[in-house]
């Protein structure tokens, strides 16, 4: 999907890019597969901010996505293309020879009247979901589950793909958008071919009112305040962060330290980890 600029005749257009339209062919999403999304602004139950900087944005709609791809054996028709507000990949809106309507994660060369299908039956083709076991070796893959049956949880987001390496006894070696190479079950579900909007990672917003609309305010860099408000702050003019590592705000370690919990049970599926490179 290629990017497009504009000539620039206000100081907001003159660093834009963004990604063209071409690919979608309807602008007006299915009525019985959308659901109306309640605006939190980063707040939990009890009204305190757990996540900083979001807040306002457009109002939107959640689009009721297939990521489990449980209609097995019924062959599909891809009415249209469309944009989905709530993800960063175009989705594909099918319908099946059941009279059925799904939403499912759009890859990025599938096209209006192509048929999809689920199930061990089906054939190689983007857009096809399949068990990992029936998979060959080399193919790209994405929405893979972790679980069977609960439905694809990685490989989700914009031109983003997964690699089918190997397969060993009852599990299959991927290797991840990371760079981690991680068995999975071979029972469960992956869709063959790499997500649309490859080229999402390109777009520059040009200007704060576009990240306004997504639903993000904005960040105040730590060195930039006072030193009673971030450990980064004070000092004459322009200082360095001034201590061993970067900060939170509350004094915690931030920018590079490692969360995960060192006795994780799925550790012992990663094969190879994403520093490891």
């Amino acid at each position: 999907m290629p990017l497009k600029s504009r000539k620039p005749i206000t100081p907001g257009q003159r660093g834009l890019i963004l990604q063209t339209t071409d690919d979608i062919t309807s602008s007006k999403p299915k009525k019985s597969l959308l659901k109306p999304i309640k605006k939190t602004g980063g707040r939990n139950s009890q009204g305190k901010v757990t996540v900083r900087h979001r807040g306002g944005g457009h109002k939107r709609r959640f689009r009721v996505i297939d990521f489990k791809r449980d209609n097995f054996g019924v062959p599909g028709t891809v009415h249209s293309i469309e944009y989905d507000p709530n993800r960063s990949s175009r989705i594909a809106l099918i319908k099946f020879a059941d009279g059925d309507w799904r939403y499912i994660l759009a890859p990025n060369q599938l096209r209006v009247d192509d048929t999809v299908m689920s199930g061990e039956g089906a054939d190689f083709r983007p857009g096809n979901a399949l068990p990992l076991e029936k998979i060959p070796s080399g193919t790209i893959v994405h929405n893979i589950e972790l679980q069977v049956g609960r439905g694809g949880q990685i490989v989700r987001s914009a031109g983003a793909s997964a690699q089918v390496l190997a397969r060993e006894g009852k599990y299959t070696l991927l290797r991840l958008p990371s760079g981690e190479m991680r068995n999975i079950l071979s029972t469960c579900m992956a869709t063959i071919g790499q997500l649309s909007a490859v080229d999402t990672k390109n777009v520059k917003l040009g200007k704060a009112g576009r990240k306004r609309h997504l639903g993000r305010r904005p960040e105040v860099r730590g060195v930039a305040m006072a030193p009673n408000a971030h450990p980064h702050g004070g000092g004459e003019g322009r200082s360095p962060i001034g201590m061993p590592g970067p900060k939170t705000p509350w004094g915690k370690p931030a920018l590079g330290l490692r969360t995960r919990k060192k006795n994780k049970p799925s550790n012992k599926f990663i094969v190879r980890r994403r520093y490891n490179k």
